[in-house]
């Protein structure tokens, strides 16, 4: 099996990067192709189905997983997707059940079962793109600006813990109409809007907690207007498992949503901030073959 590994050489330990680098050296068709900058690991996955290989793998975080993601999207039929998370949140990786251990998922990647990954199309003003986990704005935009570099970088998982708390301050509700399938548009006074794919995000947070990454639906996750308190409450619940039956919280399964908002509400796609325009979102049921862990089940085990 001709297999490219698309490797973020920011992402991860020096230990697990030396992991990598040993196990596909020891596979004779297996070729490491480091990126070179933003953009790069896209461009190298949007030409493997045409230079001849079966494999790609993600070698990286959830950004790095996207870029290949949409890299692939020409050819979604022709190559199966492999993860090897390296990254502070590896959220679509927890999802699919993916061992933290390099050479272990690599090993999967290559060996192990795989499954159809629904994807959720993102349309804006300017581009398309394609999101493999979670897609979120509004509070997320907030939580996003507050967060930076050095504390992902001195506080790992826990410093998007710290980044809600120093956001929450900030919150605006945003005036949103919501159009669900081909329905008309409603008018909801929401916080924060979640379409999801993926059960979590930012290192691990349940945000779509219920979500089949396989049942051709969107999961859409709904926070409305609420007080600083009360969103503390719901965020400490979230934490500790299932968050969705709250008063505060509206949740519905979905194929196509459309969403805009006044003031406009920034959306991130699997994590990178990426508008702020009337958005529309869709399922693509089973589009892409992906490896996945041992335990990996498409129902998620409630708490």
């Amino acid at each position: 099996m001709k297999t490219r590994v698309i490797f973020n050489p920011h992402a991860g330990s020096a230990d697990a990067s030396d992991a990598l680098r040993s196990a596909v050296a020891a596979e004779p068709d297996a070729y490491l192709c480091t990126c070179a900058a933003p953009g790069h690991g896209l461009r190298l996955a949007s030409t493997a189905s045409e230079e001849g290989y079966d494999l790609v793998v993600a070698a990286g975080g959830d950004g790095t997983v996207n870029e290949v993601v949409n890299g692939l999207a020409r050819d979604f039929d022709g190559v199966a997707l492999g993860i090897v998370p390296l990254g502070t949140g590896n959220d679509l990786a927890r999802t699919l059940a993916i061992p933290d251990d390099p050479a272990i998922a690599f090993q999967l990647a290559l060996h192990g079962q795989r499954r159809p990954l629904d994807l959720i199309r993102v349309e804006g003003a300017e581009k398309t793109v394609y999101a493999a986990n979670v897609c979120a704005g509004g509070f997320t935009g907030e939580l996003d600006e507050a967060m930076t570099d050095e504390m992902k970088a001195a506080w790992g998982p826990l410093s998007y813990l710290i980044g809600t708390v120093k956001a929450l301050p900030d919150l605006d509700d945003f005036e949103t109409w919501i159009a669900w399938d081909d329905g008309e548009p409603e008018r909801v006074e929401a916080l924060n809007i979640v379409v999801a794919n993926g059960r979590t995000a930012a290192g691990g947070r349940p945000a779509a907690p219920r979500a089949n990454p396989e049942d051709g639906l969107l999961d859409v996750v709904v926070v409305k207007k609420c007080t600083s308190a009360e969103l503390a409450v719901l965020a400490a619940r979230a934490l500790t498992g299932d968050y969705l039956d709250s008063e505060h919280v509206v949740f519905r399964h979905a194929r196509r949503l459309h969403v805009e908002a006044r003031p406009g509400m920034w959306f991130n796609v699997d994590g990178e901030l990426h508008t702020d325009e009337p958005i529309t979102f869709e399922i693509v049921p089973g589009a892409l073959r992906v490896a996945v862990g041992p335990s990996y089940s498409a129902t998620p085990k409630m708490p």
